[in-house]
């Protein structure tokens, strides 16, 4: 009888995961191997090949790269000051970082825009200093400072929880058998954290390389994304079977990532939050 009843409680997820993931995914599936006539064909798959879209890849990916090793580099020492801190709560620090994810992720990015525009506040107080203005917005290098922005915490959180919990009489036995801080680092703490960073470097690497909306945000339309041609097939063009067939090439990815995740993260520590 508990057994029906926790069957019958897990009912409403299982209809949210059918209607939401699991037939929108065959419905993407179904158009990328169909032409307009209904036949199977691979046209939309290998159309990730031509100039457009290649260029288009190729610069997610190198954007991708570049904010997912941004926020690595800030994300990991950030992790090891927060972990060190002499506090009773750390999981309030840890809340002030997550507190701009609760505001709307497009009212973020609006507000990037306006500090990185021509006539914005960051060149206002340039200006005002006497300084030359700097001229990013719509370039490659707005949308990778909008990106590591927003998913900067998506890094922190698997690392900051891999290193809570590396224990402290290890690092002491260790300083007691005459390890320094550099040995300490790579023999104990960085081995420790690697799953937190595998995970940290999946949750950033996979929605920069998915993302459209802060490329057409702050890259003004100059800087096209795989996204930005995904988004246009569906939205603009009415081209379905383009836009799904994008969209398969880059499920590719994303379950690659996955798949490299649960290589390195087995028991799942690193991709836990909190």
């Amino acid at each position: 009888m508990n057994k029906f009843k926790q069957q019958f409680l897990a009912g409403p997820y299982l209809i949210w995961i059918i209607g939401f993931i699991i037939l929108p995914m065959i419905m993407i599936v179904g158009y990328a191997f169909s032409g307009s006539d209904g036949n199977l064909t691979l046209e939309y798959i290998t159309s990730i090949a031509n100039e457009t879209n290649r260029k288009a890849l190729g610069l997610s990916l190198e954007l991708g790269i570049i904010c997912t090793l941004i926020c690595l580099i800030i994300a990991y020492p950030l992790a090891m000051i927060l972990n060190s801190m002499q506090i009773k709560n750390q999981g309030l620090v840890v809340f002030v970082f997550m507190l701009p994810m609760w505001m709307n992720f497009m009212l973020r990015i609006l507000a990037w825009k306006l500090l990185l525009s021509k006539n914005g506040v960051i060149n206002t107080i340039l200006i005002g200093l006497g300084l030359s203005k700097i001229n990013i917005i719509n370039t490659p290098v707005a949308v990778v400072l909008g990106m590591v922005y927003d998913f900067l915490p998506f890094m922190l959180m698997p690392i900051y929880n891999s290193m809570t919990r590396i224990r402290k009489d290890w690092i002491e036995a260790a300083r007691d058998l005459g390890a320094g801080s550099i040995t300490i680092f790579f023999k104990i703490i960085l081995p420790l954290t690697v799953s937190g960073i595998i995970s940290g470097i999946v949750m950033v690497f996979v929605p920069s390389l998915t993302s459209f909306a802060i490329s057409q945000v702050l890259g003004g339309g100059h800087v096209l994304l795989i996204g930005n041609v995904i988004e246009q097939d569906f939205m603009q063009g009415m081209q379905w079977n383009a836009g799904s067939g994008l969209s398969f090439v880059l499920m590719i990815f994303v379950i690659a990532s996955m798949a490299l995740v649960n290589s390195f993260d087995k028991e799942g520590e690193g991709t836990a939050i909190w």
